[in-house]
């Protein structure tokens, strides 16, 4: 690596730092009211004990803004990890139906089970999600040519219109029982708690470790199966533990914050146009990006509405339909 593309990445891995900075000191500061800077800062020398509005302000909206960072960063990298697997640059966890399979789950234990704490929504959802990606593979595999971009694509847009006509299924006979299913199905981040973080964190921990490993072996495996074997590669370990990765990543946002689409998509795509196909670069900055995206999002729709507020999934789904036109327009599925 040269070291004018070593400063590049450096450079631009520190403009996604600053923006997650920016986009968390916003989203504390902006909602149903704006909070001053001064009355922050007062709520954080309280740690939220206070009785001013500082200290409410850090009672309330840090935790939410904490959660938004790190299902951010979450969808961020397995959306990497899903589209250097595939080798697809619309693949993500909403596109490959891994967020509609969790969702499926989700419902169903719920319904039929009566299910209400985040532990039983969080293994609910790594089952669903889980048997979701098998699915989408196993089909995907059909045919002549194995498991191509596009067959993989196309399988998972099946599988999630398939999953979301039975969660309709589920949820029109039980509506008024379901009531907090219909809205966390949107995707918001108001219910994130320190708690809930604390649950969802070895999960996440875990997805994290599995795409570090699998970086550099990704990185291979673009190259073909045949020439990562030739350059040492185990290419069905690396296939197990990225698809292990980008689903349990998947799953436990899913289960901490709903089924928030795109986030996955138009990250990595953006990250790859700056720095590059490195994944041990574009991991990180997926990460970065994530976060500073998701949080982002959570602002506009607190600010655009206020004092309701627009839950974060339908404003990720504004910005990133026509992303997904674009990319879609723009690039040859297959080529990553």
């Amino acid at each position: 690596m040269t070291t004018w593309l070593r400063h590049h990445r450096m450079a631009a891995l520190g403009v996604l730092l600053l923006a997650v900075v920016l986009a968390a000191c916003a989203s504390i500061a902006f909602g149903a009211r704006v909070v001053s800077l001064a009355e922050i800062v007062q709520g954080l020398r309280d740690g939220g004990d206070g009785a001013g509005l500082g200290a409410v302000a850090v009672a309330e909206r840090l935790p939410r803004t904490a959660t938004a960072l790190v299902a951010g960063a979450a969808l961020g990298v397995s959306g990497t990890l899903m589209q250097a697997l595939t080798r697809n640059p619309i693949a993500d966890p909403g596109i490959l139906g891994i967020n509609t399979g969790a969702s499926l789950a989700m419902v169903t234990v719920i319904a039929f089970a009566g299910i209400t704490t985040l532990p039983q929504y969080l293994w609910t959802a790594l089952i669903g999600a889980g048997l979701t990606a098998v699915f989408v593979y196993l089909v995907g595999s059909l045919g002549p040519g194995g498991a191509t971009p596009v067959k993989l694509a196309l399988a998972g847009v099946a599988a999630t219109a398939a999953l979301s006509s039975l969660i309709s299924a589920v949820m029109l006979p039980r509506a008024a029982a379901l009531t907090d299913f219909r809205f966390w199905q949107v995707g918001s981040l108001g219910r994130g708690t320190w708690q809930s973080l604390a649950t969802v964190a070895p999960f996440l921990l875990v997805g994290a470790l599995l795409a570090l490993v699998v970086a550099s072996p990704l990185n291979s495996l673009a190259l073909g199966d045949e020439m990562a074997v030739g350059l040492g590669v185990h290419v069905a370990r690396t296939r197990v533990l990225a698809t292990a990765g980008g689903v349990v990543l998947a799953a436990a946002t899913t289960a901490l914050a709903g089924p928030i689409g795109f986030v996955g998509l138009m990250v990595p795509h953006a990250v790859r146009m700056v720095i590059g196909a490195d994944n041990r670069w574009v991991l990180p900055a997926s990460a970065l990006g994530g976060a500073a995206l998701l949080t982002a999002a959570d602002v506009v729709g607190r600010v655009i509405a206020r004092p309701a507020e627009v839950s974060v999934g339908v404003v990720t789904a504004f910005i990133g339909a026509p992303v997904l036109i674009l990319i879609a327009r723009g690039t040859k599925v297959g080529q990553l």
